[in-house]
């Protein structure tokens, strides 16, 4: 995965005038201007073409070109305290996570949307470092941020920056990938080891060190789903293991599609840094979110092949073939998932309640 460290350019705007954001960047006038024609616009390439010259667009919306065919669009709002962790900020977060949001419909991701909500006082270099890291975030993606939208609130009112993104995207097959298509004896598969980015945030929040950094899997998902669906494998259902982790996103899977879930604690991927900070703090990695990895639904003829694809998008291969759907619910019941534990008992894995780490994205 490449990573997002290049912070080198200088910001452009003049720093020694305004070093922080004012409440004048997002009234309308000459700095908001500034901003956008300075730092947003060339950044995520809102230029047209004119006489063979570009020149910036400045319009109320983007005129796109969509392929035949279905679209998929979705949106999301990114909160994240901290703004930067190892492995990422909230600028390369706010891409992937539209991104991977797509790519669980089956899309193929084209368009991105950036609204920015800055707190008065915000140093101008921070978000510049933001903005140059959803830039190449999106470069790294194959997107385009064609669109976007700045607001500032009082100092004290925010926490320095949100960022709203929605994303285009065009569906790659005609297969309906969603939970009412998972059938009993399908493979369950996940594209890596858990934790790691819930677990990032909380050492940075707190302070906390351990032995070895550990890094947030913050990464687009968009490939290794797209080959799936290219290589032909029968893909039932997608879900990215963002809030909630693994655990939620099985649930919901499981309820919606009314059938039964039987995972194997022993089959599920941790590193051991990562389970040793769980065990420490008191989490459980099957609840901790994630923000590079998804749980795929396969027909049981596809698994090692499915298994097989994921992994050639992994530098460490730490996909796994983790359980299956055992059956449909009885009686129109609500699904049910299931896990053999380490020990060899069997337990329900439930939903939580509310979420171990708040504001993990």
């Amino acid at each position: 995965m490449e990573k997002i460290e290049d912070f080198s350019l200088s910001c452009p705007i003049p720093i020694q005038q305004y070093p922080k954001v004012l409440l004048a960047h997002g009234g309308g006038g000459k700095l908001m201007n500034q901003l956008i024609n300075q730092m947003f616009a060339p950044a995520f390439g809102a230029t047209s073409q004119k006489e063979g010259k570009e020149e910036i667009v400045q319009h109320d919306s983007v005129a796109l070109q969509l392929p035949p065919g279905k679209i998929a669009f979705t949106t999301d709002s990114y909160v994240i305290n901290p703004l930067f962790f190892p492995g990422g900020d909230i600028g390369s977060l706010a891409v992937y996570g539209t991104v991977n949001d797509l790519a669980m419909s089956g899309a193929r991701p084209l368009y991105l949307s950036a609204g920015f909500i800055l707190e008065e006082g915000l140093p101008m270099e921070t978000l510049w470092r933001v903005v140059r890291s959803m830039q190449q975030a999106a470069e790294i993606a194959g997107v385009r941020i064609v669109t976007g939208d700045t607001k500032v609130v009082d100092k004290g009112k925010g926490d320095g920056i949100f960022i709203n993104t929605a994303g285009v995207g065009a569906i790659a097959r005609e297969q309906l990938i969603a939970p009412q298509s998972v059938r009993p004896g399908d493979a369950i598969i996940i594209n890596g080891d858990l934790g790691r980015h819930g677990i990032a945030i909380m050492a940075v929040r707190e302070g906390l060190e351990f032995e070895t950094t550990i890094e947030s899997d913050s990464a687009s998902v968009a490939p290794a789903v797209l080959a799936l669906l290219e290589a032909g494998v029968e893909v039932r259902c997608l879900r990215d293991l963002t809030r909630g982790g693994l655990a939620s996103a099985l649930n919901e899977i499981a309820s919606t599609g009314g059938v039964r879930v039987n995972i194997d604690e022993n089959l599920i991927p941790v590193r051991e840094d990562v389970r040793g900070a769980c065990e420490i703090l008191g989490f459980d990695p099957l609840y901790v979110a994630n923000e590079g990895r998804f749980v795929a639904f396969v027909s049981e003829k596809d698994g090692d092949r499915a298994l097989e694809i994921i992994n050639s998008f992994n530098t460490d291969a730490t996909g796994a073939v983790i359980g299956k759907v055992t059956g449909r619910s009885a009686g129109g019941s609500m699904g049910l998932v299931t896990m053999q534990s380490q020990i060899g008992a069997s337990r329900i894995v439930d939903m939580l309640s509310g979420e171990q780490l708040p504001r993990i994205c």
